[in-house]
């Protein structure tokens, strides 16, 4: 069972501390590991070697929860130590393993959504396209997103084939030397290759935990894909040499969703040029002078689900990060609705293949904790 939070208020991000964004310079910074963060579980401490292992979806509170209800289902996972972090705003992929791999805050790198404004061109950045198709040319990629990941560094990536050459790749791995798996039973047989070879840190990426939550919500299919990536874990695990030490991480939790979809009140869209953002983080596009009628709109239809800001509300709030520069300021909508109950609100122009269950992007405890837990052999 999902456990229930009651956020008063959106989540904001740790950034002067434990974020998804201290974990790579804290890393790779000049000291290593020998003085990590105290946010870093201890056994990262002077690591002789590092794996750093992002499995996207997996939350702290959803890992939690399914652990203490089948204690054996991901029996390494839940015996590693660690705890939670925060993730980045908003919750959503695309931005946070930006962040993972550049340490750089939204407010910094500029890749701020599932669907980000462009000039009012709205362009779905995984697939780095809009309605007019493929928009790599007329937005290059390193132009986009301009801080380079890993300190600058070329490090190993292990990710799947189908990422290879992709936009979103090239704007926050790049870089990087790319060792790309067809099938997940590869990543321990790559990382033991990496790690003999002398490497003294590689980044891995598994995909799977988020991709059943969102086609199948919680259930029989996620608690077998969780302990699918639990076997990814101690298969990873069995092949760390001594000192070396595994870190796990996600870039967001996930809420249930399903059916509790709706669409924002006439009262508010009659005053939008167009949406942006994703079902959970919408941000609105709003026609000249309205921006006060359409947030008193939001807030009177819509308060019980969402939390309503302006984007100079967000800002100032330092939810994006301590900084956000003015090509970044222009990507965001003039209001953004963020869902504080198990809801999303639906965007005509966001087609989606099916009908999503799990669902994230805001700012509620379920998907703003991360964890970051370490196992290390000696």
């Amino acid at each position: 069972m999902q456990q229930k939070f009651t956020d008063l208020a959106p989540r904001c991000p740790e950034y002067a501390g434990a974020c998804v964004t201290n974990i790579v310079p804290s890393l790779l910074g000049p000291s290593g590991t020998a003085e990590l963060p105290e946010f870093f579980p201890a056994l990262a401490r002077n690591a002789r070697q590092v794996v750093l292992l992002v499995i996207d979806g997996l939350g702290w509170h959803q890992l939690r929860d399914r652990v203490a209800a089948r204690p054996t289902l991901a029996p390494t996972l839940a015996a590693m130590q660690g705890g939670s972090i925060t993730t980045v705003s908003p919750t959503t992929t695309v931005t946070a393993l930006t962040s993972i791999a550049t340490g750089a805050t939204p407010g910094e790198h500029g890749l701020v959504g599932y669907r980000i404004d462009f000039s009012g061109r709205v362009v779905q950045m995984l697939r780095w396209g809009d309605a007019q198709g493929d928009a790599r040319r007329r937005l290059p990629p390193r132009d986009v997103q301009p801080c380079p990941p890993f300190l600058g560094a070329s490090v190993p990536v292990l990710s799947k084939a189908e990422f290879d050459g992709t936009a979103f790749t090239e704007s926050h791995l790049r870089g990087s030397r790319m060792h790309s798996w067809r099938a997940a039973s590869s990543l321990a047989v790559d990382v033991q290759h990496l790690l003999v070879r002398g490497e003294q840190f590689v980044y891995c990426y598994y995909d799977g935990v988020d991709k059943i939550a969102h086609e199948r919500g919680f259930g029989e299919y996620y608690d077998a894909e969780l302990a699918a990536a639990d076997r990814i874990v101690s298969d990873i695990a069995a092949v760390l040499p001594r000192d070396a030490v595994l870190l796990v991480t996600a870039d967001h939790g996930q809420v249930m969703v399903g059916k509790h979809t709706m669409f924002l009140h006439e009262e508010v869209t009659r005053h939008l040029s167009h949406q942006s953002g994703e079902g959970r983080f919408r941000w609105l596009h709003v026609m000249p002078g309205r921006v006060d009628d359409v947030v008193a709109a939001a807030r009177a239809q819509h308060a019980n689900d969402a939390w309503v800001l302006t984007r100079d509300e967000l800002i100032a709030g330092g939810y994006f990060g301590p900084r956000v520069n003015d090509v970044v300021r222009r990507r965001f909508g003039d209001v953004a609705v963020l869902a504080k109950n198990d809801v999303s609100f639906d965007d005509p122009a966001d087609k989606t293949y099916f009908e999503l269950q799990c669902r994230h992007g805001s700012l509620t405890t379920a998907e703003i904790d991360v964890p970051l837990i370490a196992l290390r052999n000696e």
